[in-house]
């Protein structure tokens, strides 16, 4: 089967509504309306660097529903696979405004959402083995028990076809029955992964083990060809089942707006860059890269950049001139 698609996602794509003055969110009167779900930022990030990108989601036929699908062409992402649900809503979340560097609070209303309806009857085997890349999230398999057996149908396709499979925890406790069944159903898709991609204590949590090289032995001991944790502002540690070992040194930047999207953004870096043949110090340094970018803007995709922006970037970088922090492109 010829690739028609480079990479291929699904999730739940919801309307924002991101205050526009800082504070708490109970005191906000007035919000700007963007796009918001780890999978999708994922999606328009890697569209943005010029992959051929396909998205499956639901969304409900309503304004919201309008607003993701208009999002999604601007963005250039295929969404031949996007159903319109008449009878669900498309779901929406507020997010306060912090511009102190903390973490922005952020409050969901998915409950019986359109993409909560997800299912493997969304799975159409033409159109998702027609990538060469799959990304998944552990959001999307979080939101409702069908939701969770398409991410583990679609993985599991994608590596029988004997494709690429990129897995980013995106832990979400509260929309878990248990902790017990979020760490066992995330494991078990991170087993069908080549590349995951937790943070810290992300990994700590789902492995039990305290130290990054003994998270990504934990995956790599599962199948994984290789790890990236990501450490904050220290960077991100990377193991490879071929040996490969390291940590790339995070990148300051001039002020920390919204950190909302910032592992988003690592994702786009480190799949791009692996797509790319890229090795892994420099899946893992342009992952750093991206996500520096990401905090630096209001929302959770805006910051994500350009291919002709990133490009500026690494090749300062190649000339030994790597700035003491990155501006906002």
């Amino acid at each position: 089967m010829s690739h028609t698609l480079d990479v291929i996602t699904y999730g739940e794509a919801m309307a924002m509504f991101v205050a526009t003055a800082p504070g708490p969110l109970a005191q906000a009167t007035q919000f700007t309306k963007r796009i918001a779900g780890a999978d999708l930022n994922v999606a328009v990030g890697l569209s943005r660097l010029g992959f051929h990108v396909g998205y499956v989601s639901r969304v409900g036929q309503d304004s919201f529903g309008e607003y993701v699908l208009e999002t999604l062409a601007r963005e250039g992402i295929d969404a031949s696979r996007v159903a319109v649900d008449p009878q669900y809503p498309t779901g929406f979340q507020l997010k306060s405004r912090a511009d102190d560097g903390s973490d922005p609070r952020v409050e969901y209303f998915r409950k019986g959402s359109a993409a909560s309806r997800l299912s493997r009857a969304d799975y159409v085997a033409d159109y998702v083995l027609s990538a060469r890349h799959l990304h998944l999230t552990g959001v999307a398999p979080a939101i409702s028990a069908s939701s969770c057996e398409l991410a583990s149908h679609l993985a599991r396709e994608m590596r029988a076809a004997g494709r690429s499979i990129s897995f980013d925890p995106n832990l979400r406790p509260t929309l878990w029955p248990s902790a017990t069944e979020m760490v066992s159903t995330l494991n078990a898709l991170a087993s069908l992964s080549d590349w995951v991609l937790p943070g810290l204590a992300e990994g700590q949590q789902l492995t039990g083990y305290d130290t990054p090289a003994d998270i990504a032995r934990f995956y790599l001991d599962r199948g994984a060809r290789g790890v990236a944790i990501k450490l904050g502002a220290a960077g991100a540690y990377y193991q490879t089942a071929d040996g490969a070992e390291g940590v790339a040194d995070g990148v300051r930047v001039e002020r920390v707006v919204d950190t909302v999207g910032a592992g988003d953004g690592f994702a786009v870096g480190v799949v791009s860059a692996l797509l790319e043949g890229l090795s892994a110090e420099q899946a893992v340094a342009r992952g750093n890269r991206i996500g520096a970018l990401a905090i630096q803007v209001i929302g959770d995709s805006e910051g994500l950049p350009t291919r002709a922006a990133l490009e500026v970037l690494e090749q300062t970088a190649r000339l030994g001139c790597e700035p003491e922090s990155i501006p906002s492109v």
